[in-house]
This record gives C-alpha cells, structure tokens and sequence, in this order.
C-alpha cells in the first residue's frame, strides 16, 4: 500500500482539489478543499498548517505542479494524480 493509500484509508488525509471551481462542482472527493492552482499562491497560508496533503486534479498535471510550488516553499505534499483515483481510495 502506498503512502498515500495509507493516510486516505486512515482517513488522516488533507485532500486538495487544484481544479477550477466549476470543475470542482462537476464532482469532487467528499471532504476535499478546492484551492484552484491559480490561486495556491495567494492562500498558501491556508494550506500551511495542514498534515499529510494530498493534491488532485483532472489528471495529475495541475496537481504536479502544485507538488513542486508547495515543496519549494517548505510544505510536505504528495501528488495523488486524478480526484477520481482518490476517490476511488476514499470508498
């Protein structure tokens, strides 16, 4: 099992859906936050003081690249690839 199968069984984990907000409304993990990749900069406070994140999107792009945005300012993240994948994990 992988780490971040691990945490989202364990139901310990902060899941961050990158997509557009209207992405997000068209279906999206229960209990996930939608911060738009767009916007990770300017709420990178709310996501600060989260445990054990782990981001997703439509397909692993966007979410890949806020992986590499949060590790270079110091935030501990996990890519988890397409919300219907972690989705998937969290049944």
């Amino acid at each position: 099992m992988s780490k971040i199968e691990q945490v989202i069984k364990e139901g310990k984990a902060s899941i961050i859906d990158v997509r557009t907000h209207a992405e997000y409304m068209g279906g999206h993990v229960a209990g996930s936050k939608n911060i738009p990749l767009q916007e990770l900069s300017e709420r990178i406070n709310e996501v600060k003081n989260l445990k054990n994140i782990i981001l997703c999107c439509a397909s692993g792009n966007r979410s890949g690249q806020a992986e590499r945005f949060l590790k270079q300012n110091g935030i501990e993240c996990e890519n988890g690839g397409s919300w219907m994948d972690i989705n998937f994990l969290t049944q």
